[in-house]
């Protein structure tokens, strides 16, 4: 066993400000995925564009939040789904893993959200949850839907830039969060309710083999989210349901411990800042975004190069 990692502070960078919020009224995403809920929101996925704005996404009002450098809120987009994961493509699209709808594509100058992947095969998918770009503009994305130890058939798939789609695992109990290591031959997938992260290699030839455990937690009322890495190949995992975010070691070694200091659910997380030294963080149950002033820069995403 590790000896407990040092811990890290946050401190609340932003909140939802109480003209979006929507205290009372039910959705359906919450009568499932929060066992009926009257949500004031759900944010997350959090990402930033090159000009350091950085996006959040509402599940279940189906709205897509631009947050300033002060913290302040900006109401982007508005439309029919539950965005769950959102990246920005190089060209500045805001792409968005909708759990209702599949892939979606936001242009942020007008506002306008259209499906990019939602049936593949004439199939719709179980729920999309999260999205990651590739340095070559491969996008990899999580199908969810409501699986589980009790339905371990969730999907891992990968949008080549040409435009094909492959299906590179299936048989996942809940997979999730990903991001991929820094030299991009390893895909590191949150797999939630396993409360676990895998480890699956990206071979030469575009297939997978040999998937394994790269960390199992422990605790938590959910398990891993969202991820994201620092230039020195350290994993970030948000550990919903414990209020944490964990650093490990590319070799699975417990670094730090991020400790919310607002609830519980810290569902994903993003670097930014000018030197992209800070994390920030979407804690849904507050609907606030926590930042920590961590030691080494975030790797930079497809959409920031």
């Amino acid at each position: 066993m590790f000896a407990p990692p040092p811990e890290i502070p946050t401190r609340v960078f932003a909140r939802l400000p109480d003209d979006f919020r929507r205290d009372g009224q039910a959705t359906e995403w919450a009568k499932v995925q929060m066992h009926g809920a009257k949500l004031h929101s759900f944010l997350e996925g959090p990402s930033f564009d090159r000009a350091g704005h950085l996006y959040v996404v509402d599940i279940p009002y189906g709205r897509i939040f631009r947050i300033s450098s002060d913290g302040a809120f900006t109401l982007v987009a508005e439309y029919d789904g539950e965005p769950n994961g959102l990246k920005i493509h190089r060209d500045g699209r805001i792409y968005i893993a909708d759990h209702k709808r599949g892939i979606m594509a936001l242009d942020p100058a007008d506002g306008v959200v259209a499906p990019v992947i939602d049936r593949p095969r004439l199939q719709r998918f179980k729920g999309t949850n999260d999205l990651f770009f590739a340095a070559n503009g491969d996008l990899y994305f999580t199908d969810q839907g409501q699986t589980g130890l009790q339905d371990p058939t969730g999907r891992v798939y990968r949008a080549r830039a040409e435009g094909r789609l492959d299906c590179l695992l299936e048989g996942v109990p809940s997979p999730n969060g990903l991001v991929t290591n820094s030299d991009e031959t390893i895909l590191y997938l949150a797999v939630t309710r396993a409360n676990a992260v895998w480890r699956v290699p990206l071979l030469a030839d575009g297939t997978t083999t040999k998937v394994g455990v790269f960390i199992q937690l422990s605790g938590g009322l959910a398990g891993p989210d969202g991820m994201a890495l620092d230039e020195a190949g350290n994993l970030a995992v948000c550990h919903a349901g414990l209020g944490t975010v964990w650093l490990f070691s590319p070799h699975g070694e417990p670094l730090a411990r991020i400790r919310s200091c607002a609830g519980a659910l810290t569902t994903n997380l993003a670097y930014g800042g000018p030197d992209r030294r800070t994390l920030y963080i979407t804690e849904s149950d507050s609907g606030s975004i926590l930042a920590a002033d961590m030691a080494v820069p975030g790797r930079a995403m497809y959409g920031e190069s």
